[in-house]
Formats: structure tokens, sequence, C-alpha cells
């Protein structure tokens, strides 16, 4: 039994769960709502969930976190910081880390957690979302995805929205970028000359008056950031979404 870092994992069936990422809350929460004892202040999904707060993804509380008395956090390789897990193993709780990098590894990585971690039976909403994806659409499209601005940062290398952008036949003009988050200027994204600007509204939240002034004449689409980013349940239903808010600009 490893994690998606190829570590061993020797924890027994989990009774008390902390998750720091908020897809992986959702996916808990929706599966087996009794086990979850904290998450995130940014795990928002599904709404109206009440468990205790345990700081954010990236600066977790790790003394909350531990007053939570789990036996199993979820983690995950990039959106958690290695010495928190150190020090969370450290104290004696199992940790499960996940690093999809792709769809495909997304849902395998989902599958492994629910089966090994878990101990649960696989949610339908991972078969649904294979089916969905199962064929990616012809890359009609150049685009650059800004993620923040102040400075300006877009999607760069390797990224898991990078695939799923390019899956629905968008391609991300900085996907060979040096690093997954490259800052940029504007006169770099027109040099790079996209014919399309996807703006999402987390982690930035762009709207219709915040972003795409500033690439006009270059056509912008406002996606929903949540279904570009999180490997959870909302891969079900993020592709015909997601295709749809694409096509109001594309066509």
């Amino acid at each position: 039994m490893k994690d998606d870092l190829g570590r061993e994992y020797a924890g027994s069936a989990a009774r008390r769960v902390v998750s720091l990422v908020p897809s992986i809350t959702e996916a808990v929460a929706l599966a087996a709502p009794e086990l979850l004892v904290g998450a995130t202040e940014y795990c928002t999904h599904p709404a109206g969930m009440s468990v205790p707060r345990v700081g954010g993804s990236k600066y977790p509380d790790v003394a909350a976190v531990l007053d939570c008395r789990p036996d199993l956090v979820l983690a995950n390789a990039e959106e958690n910081r290695r010495e928190d897990v150190e020090a969370l193993e450290a104290a004696g709780i199992a940790v499960w880390v996940c690093f999809p990098v792709d769809v495909p590894s997304a849902l395998d990585s989902a599958a492994r957690m629910f089966r090994y971690a878990l101990r649960l039976p696989e949610p339908d909403w991972i078969e649904r979302a294979r089916q969905a994806w199962a064929e990616p659409s012809p890359v009609t499209r150049r685009a650059v995805i800004p993620i923040w601005r102040r400075p300006w940062m877009v999607l760069g290398a390797g990224t898991f929205a990078g695939d799923v952008l390019h899956r629905l036949g968008v391609a991300n003009v900085f996907a060979s970028a040096e690093e997954p988050y490259p800052k940029v200027t504007l006169e770099q994204i027109r040099e790079a000359e996209p014919d399309l600007m996807v703006l999402p509204d987390e982690p930035y939240r762009f709207t219709e008056r915040d972003g795409p002034e500033s690439f006009a004449p270059i056509p912008s689409s406002l996606v929903t950031g949540r279904l570009l980013t999180w490997h959870g349940p909302s891969l079900a239903d993020a592709r015909e979404v997601l295709e749809t808010e694409l096509r109001r600009t594309i066509g």
C-alpha cells in the first residue's frame, strides 16, 4: 500500500480523518462524512459542511490538526508543505499524500486513497469521471491561463489544470516554462500570441470587470476555477460545464 509519492502506508482503517486538501475533503465528506473531523478554511464543499477548521492548506495549524485526534491526515504534495507532513508523522499520525498531475492520475489516485487509506468502496463519481474524460478533444486553441495578478502569474509546465484544458482542446502557451506557475509580464503574454485568455475565479477571482480589460483585444473566457483545478468529485461534471463556459467565448 503506497501513496502517490511511493511511500509505504501502514495505517489501519481510518476512523478520524483530517483533510488538508479541498478536493479530497469534498470526496471524503460525500462518501463517509462521519469520518471527517477536521478540514482547512479553504475546504468549501460540500456546502454546509460543519467540521473544525485547522488553518490553510499551505500553512495548516499543526497543533489544531493534532487537537482533532486524527488517525489519518490526507495531504497533497503540491498544496501542503513537507515540514508539516513530517511534523504530523513525527507526532505518530499516519499521512497519505496525493499528487495527481493529470486527469487519469487524479482518478487513479482517488481510487487508491479510498481503497488503501480509507478502506472504503470506490465512489461512483470516479467511474463517471473516467467516462466523461475518456476521449480528449482535438486542440483548436492556444491560451494563456493567468492565476494571479500583481504580479501576473500563469499556468506553466506540468500542471493538473493545464492537462484539463488540453483535454478540452485548449493548449497552454506557457506549458514549456521551467516552473508550474511562472511570473510573466503583459508584454510576454502578448508576445506569446495566444488566441484566447482563460480566466478562472480562483485562486485569484477574475471577473468580467477585473481581468479581461488587461488583454483586449484577445478574447477572454471566464471559467469556474474549482472545476479546473480540483481533482475530486467535481471531475464527474467538470468537462460538461467547462466546455459550456469556453463555448460562450470561442463557439
